[in-house]
């Protein structure tokens, strides 16, 4: 999943300089990666697909023929995606919901309400009542489950299991589900429970969390008498950027979620990736300015930087990239500089050396006016970048 495909191959190199740097999103790969991931699921489990990772519009839309719904964490995500795909169900989920974000989710007639706190509850049900005072609300609590240290094993990213500002405490739940079946809360409906607890996880961990949220569910339910017909498991997916061609393994994944829809007729699983679907789907595009020494180290300046694609800065790793050597004539009358060593690394433009998109890489040969294409940019990355830093241009978007 490295090399470009060939059409993002044939627009990388096709571009003028000044064009570049550019974000490509190949959709027919995408296409063909959400079908087979919804293939491999049961018919049981929902797939929602994470906005936050990608929201352009392309991209959802793209994902559209493949995913059952879309989930949005901000009021802001909420209109775009709204706007962007029209008529599919949402889930509005996230800490820290603010009284008008959700009276726009209420207006918009959103599907169901990620419930993060006892405090949430109470506003949802007010806000409810006042602006849509004939509707029944959808509502999934969702909870911060203790797990074991070997189900996070591998994690990148733990939202849950620890004291996290995310979810309700499970010491809270009996008191929060009382509130549905004693009448306080008479426009909400108790659809089921939502945990996303960590992001990274490989199939068989992910489905020790499934399993372990669905059992946990079930119990509660008993307790009280009530019917939970949803479990919400998340997304957090492992995305290796160190081995890009170790994919999640779905048909591992789908095969055990089916097991457990089976131990538990009537009970729809949803999941909820966002990385897992879109990261592959992009690349990051730009051209070597310069390639010069330092201290026995080579380096090549690329046009743009972490202020464009802040995945390897954020997450601290190395971008996998592929070099497309400069077609011919050199066009310029100073001749080009070029690597002497076998590795180098390729930092951007920015005033700070934590600029830095991949370290030592394998590219002898190395010159001034090579085109490099960084893979795995198609999730949390240009949309969690930090744009305006020195006011260098931004990139170009081509959807291919």
């Amino acid at each position: 999943m490295t090399d470009p495909t060939p059409a993002v191959r044939d627009r990388a190199l096709g571009l003028p300089p000044e064009e570049l740097p550019a974000y490509l999103y190949d959709l027919a790969a995408l296409d063909a990666h959400a079908a087979a991931v919804r293939a491999a699921l049961p018919r049981q489990v929902e797939l929602y697909y994470a906005a936050k990772a990608n929201p352009e519009p392309e991209i959802l839309a793209a994902l559209g023929p493949h995913v059952q719904g879309y989930e949005v964490s901000s009021g802001g995500e909420l209109a775009h995606v709204a706007k962007a795909v029209t008529g599919h169900p949402l889930a509005f989920g996230g800490p820290g919901k603010t009284p008008d974000e959700i009276t726009a989710a209420l207006e918009l007639g959103v599907a169901r309400f990620h419930v993060e706190s006892a405090y949430e509850l109470r506003m949802l049900g007010a806000l409810a009542a006042r602006v849509v005072p004939h509707t029944r609300v959808g509502v999934l609590l969702r909870f911060n489950l203790a797990l074991d240290d070997a189900s996070l094993t591998g994690s990148s990213l733990t939202m849950g299991g620890r004291p996290t500002p995310f979810g309700i405490d499970p010491a809270e739940a009996d008191s929060v589900v009382t509130s549905f079946t004693d009448g306080s809360l008479p426009q909400l409906d108790l659809l089921g429970v939502h945990a996303h607890l960590a992001s990274g996880l490989d199939a068989p961990r992910q489905l020790a969390v499934a399993e372990t949220m669905v059992t946990w569910s079930q119990a509660l339910a008993l307790r009280h008498g009530i019917r939970l017909a949803e479990v919400n498991v998340g997304g957090g997916m492992s995305v290796d950027y160190t081995a890009p061609g170790a994919l999640f393994d779905w048909a591992r994944y789908g095969e055990g979620l089916a097991r457990l829809c089976w131990a538990h007729p009537g009970l729809t699983l949803r999941i909820e990736p966002g990385r897992a679907l879109s990261a592959y789907c992009g690349w990051y595009a730009t051209e070597v300015l310069d390639v010069k020494q330092s201290h026995g180290e080579e380096f090549a300046v690329v046009r743009g930087g972490t202020h464009h694609l802040r995945t390897p800065a954020a997450k601290g790793h190395d971008q996998p990239c592929t070099v497309l050597p400069a077609r011919e004539p050199w066009p310029h009358p100073w001749p080009r500089s070029e690597a002497r060593q076998d590795r180098v690394t390729f930092a951007g433009q920015l005033c700070t050396p934590k600029d830095v998109l991949s370290r030592r890489v394998p590219v002898a040969g190395l010159r001034a006016g090579d085109r490099v294409v960084f893979s795995m940019a198609g999730a949390y990355a240009w949309n969690i970048s930090h744009h305006d830093f020195l006011m260098h241009p931004r990139p170009g978007f081509h959807f291919l």
